[in-house]
């Protein structure tokens, strides 16, 4: 079946209700045929101990819409998606405002995908850049 934008980012934001996802307030805010897109808050929920956001935080950005990207790309029926290798390198720090993630198929297998997600802030400043192996497992 096909999705609207409207409906399929509708889809996934619902997926995040009492999850982590929902925790670090994850929303999925854009899609396109080879992207999808979350925002998070940079707030102290989200922060380390010296007021930047935590780099734990930011790979579960990463991997939330690597996950999400991947389940919506394969397109199959049936299937759960795991990342299974997961590597950031943070190259600026940020205090306030939000964070967006943007998840795009460097490989897409029908078994493992490899993905990479560039967080970046609202002037599109490159504040991480995450690289995310999935692994789909076909359901009976």
């Amino acid at each position: 079946m096909q999705y609207t934008k409207e409906e399929l980012l509708a889809r996934c934001n619902q997926m995040c209700k009492n999850t982590l996802m929902e925790t670090l307030d994850i929303e999925f805010v854009d899609y396109d045929e080879h992207s999808i897109t979350a925002k998070m808050p940079v707030n102290p929920r989200v922060y380390q101990p010296d007021g930047v956001l935590h780099g734990g935080a930011t790979v579960a950005l990463a991997e939330s819409v690597g996950s999400a990207a991947a389940f919506i790309f394969l397109a199959a029926e049936n299937v759960q998606v795991r990342g299974i290798e997961i590597a950031a390198n943070h190259v600026k720090s940020i205090r306030e405002g939000e964070v967006f993630a943007k998840a795009e198929i460097m490989h897409k297998g029908r078994t493992t995908q490899l993905w990479q997600i560039r967080i970046t802030d609202h002037l599109n400043n490159l504040i991480s850049l995450v690289k995310l192996t999935t692994l789909t497992l076909y359901q009976d």
